[in-house]
C-alpha cells in the first residue's frame, strides 16, 4: 500500500526491531525514534524512557530496521520517455522496494547536460515523487563522447555525479580531460565500461551457451579493456572514478590492482549480475537480455565473493524499463534492459539466504556506501541523519507477480520467482510512504 500524505509529521517510534546501521557496523535489538524528519535516537529501551506526545508507535515484531536504500543507477524516462517510466511511477516502485533515494541517469530526451534540465528534474521530483530523487548529469554534451559537459555549472545546479549513462566514452583524451576537470570540483565520474566496437552485434555473453543458441556473443574483453584504460587514466589524473556495472571476474582483477595501488577507484555491480547468470536466458527469454550481458555462473560467484569482501562497493538495480513492443521480439532484435528498483532488495536477500553474503554487507552496499560516494546525507541511522528508513521482514515468503509491480513497464527477469524477504514499510523524511499489507 502506497502512503504519500506529506502532512503527517508525527514522530515515529519503531520498537521491538533488529536495528542494523551499516554506516557504523551496528546490529542490535532495539528501537528507533524519528521526529521532524531526522533520526533522533537508535538504541535499546527508547519506548520505556518516554517519547514525544503524539508519537506513532509501531511494533516491528523483530523485523529489521535499516537505512533506506539508495539506488545508484536507475533510468527514469522523464523528460522525454515518460511512457516508459515517470519520476512519479519510479518513486512508487522505489518505495515498494525499500528504496528511499533514486539516482537517475542522464540519457533522457533532452539529455541532462544543461543546468536547466537538472533543475527541471529536481522540480518534478519535488512535485511528484514520494522518495528522494537526485540526477547524475551527462559527462559529455548530448552524450556523444566528444565534448565535455559543463561540470561545474551542472554540479552547482544539483547534479550528484557525472556519467554518459549506458554509453562508454571511447575517446581516451576526452575521458582524461573529464577526470582532470572533475578533480577540480571533487565530483565522481561514473562510467559504463563497454567498448561498443567489441560489443558489435553481440547480444549475450560470448561462449559455449551463446554458440548453442546461435547468438552472437559479447566478449568479456569489451568490459575489461575499457576498465583497464580508465584505471590508467585515473593514475594519470588523480580523478575520482566509479565503474558503473562490473560483470566478470577479469574486471575484478583490474579493480583489485587499482585499489591496491591506492587509486580512487570504486565499482558497482547490478543485482541482476549478482543473482542471475547466462543460463537464465534459457530459450531466448528477452527479459534476461541486459547490457552488459549476464555472464557465466563462475563470474556471478566471483562478483558475490567480491561484494562480500568489499572489493565491489555498491549494488544497484540498473532499472531500465522497456515497452513490451521492444521486448517481445526475437532475442537478437529485442532491446536490452530490465526493471529492478522494486526487486533489488528481495533479489539481494537471495544472496543472504544462500549464505553468499552477510545481511549487513548487502545493506551497506545498498545504502551507506552509495551515500558516501555521492556525498549524500542518507544511508545512516546516526542521530541527526535524515529519517529515511526501511523495515524489512527477512522471512516472509512470496511469489513475484509482475502485474503487481509499480513500474509502468513489466520487463522483470524475476517474474513468478519465489522470494523470501521484502520491505514492509518505507519511511522518507520521517513519513511512511509505503506499507505492505
Amino acid at each position: 500500500m502506497i502512503m504519500s500524505d506529506r502532512r503527517d509529521r508525527r514522530p515515529i517510534l519503531l520498537t521491538n526491531a533488529r536495528v542494523i546501521d551499516p554506516s557504523r557496523d551496528l546490529d542490535f535489538p532495539g528501537d528507533l525514534l524519528m521526529a521532524d524528519g531526522v533520526i533522533r535516537d537508535a538504541k535499546r529501551g527508547i519506548g520505556a524512557a518516554g517519547v514525544p506526545e503524539g508519537t506513532e508507535v509501531i511494533d516491528c515484531r523483530g523485523h529489521i530496521v535499516a537505512p533506506g536504500l539508495i539506488d545508484m543507477r536507475a533510468f527514469v524516462g522523464e523528460p522525454g520517455a515518460e511512457g516508459r517510466e515517470s519520476i512519479a511511477s519510479a518513486s512508487q516502485a522505489a518505495a515498494a522496494g525499500g528504496v528511499t533515494t533514486i539516482i537517475c541517469q542522464p540519457d533522457t530526451t533532452p539529455a541532462i547536460d544543461d543546468p536547466a534540465v537538472v533543475d527541471y528534474v529536481l522540480r518534478r521530483a519535488r512535485d511528484t515523487a514520494i522518495v528522494n530523487v537526485h540526477p547524475m548529469a551527462a559527462l559529455t554534451k548530448s552524450l556523444e563522447g566528444l565534448e565535455m559537459a559543463e561540470i561545474g555549472l551542472l554540479k552547482a545546479a544539483g547534479a550528484v555525479a557525472f556519467t554518459d549513462g549506458a554509453r562508454s566514452v571511447t575517446n581516451a583524451q576526452v575521458m582524461r580531460r573529464a577526470l582532470v576537470y572533475a578533480g577540480d570540483f571533487d565530483v565522481l565520474i561514473v562510467h559504463h565500461t563497454e567498448d561498443p566496437n567489441l560489443v558489435g552485434e553481440g547480444v549475450m555473453n560470448e561462449g559455449e551457451f551463446a554458440a548453442r543458441l546461435g547468438l552472437i556473443g559479447v566478449p568479456k574483453a569489451a568490459e575489461t579493456i575499457i576498465l583497464e584504460r580508465d584505471v590508467r587514466l585515473v593514475a594519470l589524473t588523480g580523478g575520482r572514478y566509479h565503474a558503473a556495472s562490473i560483470s566478470c571476474a577479469e574486471s575484478l582483477e583490474v579493480l583489485r590492482r587499482a585499489k591496491d595501488a591506492g587509486l580512487s577507484v570504486t565499482a558497482s555491480a547490478s543485482i541482476n549480475h549478482l543473482a542471475l547468470n547466462e543460463i537464465d536466458v534459457g530459450q531466448y527469454r528477452t527479459f534476461f537480455k541486459l547490457a552488459p550481458p549476464l555472464r557465466a555462473e563462475d563470474d556471478r560467484m566471483a562478483l558475490a565473493a567480491a561484494l562480500a569482501e568489499g572489493l565491489i562497493d555498491v549494488v544497484m538495480s540498473d532499472h531500465n524499463p522497456q515497452d513490451v513492443e521492444v521486448k517481445r521480439l526475437p532475442f537478437a532484435e529485442a532491446s536490452a534492459g530490465a526493471i529492478g528498483i522494486e526487486t533489488m532488495l528481495p533479489a539481494g536477500l537471495r544472496l543472504v539466504n544462500n549464505g553468499e553474503l552477510k545481511l549487513i554487507t548487502l545493506l551497506k552496499a545498498m545504502s551507506s556506501r552509495p551515500a558516501e560516494l555521492l556525498g549524500l546525507p542518507g544511508g545512516s541511522l546516526r542521530p541527526g541523519a535524515p529519517a529515511d528508513v526501511v523495515v524489512i521482514d527477512p522471512d516472509v515468503p512470496w511469489v513475484l507477480d509482475s502485474d503487481e509491480l509499480k513500474s509502468k513497464c513489466r520487463n522483470t527477469p524475476f517474474d513468478e520467482a519465489r522470494m523470501q524477504g521484502r520491505a514492509v514499510r518505507t519511511i522518507v523524511a520521517g513519513r511512511t510512504v509505503y506499507e505492505y499489507v
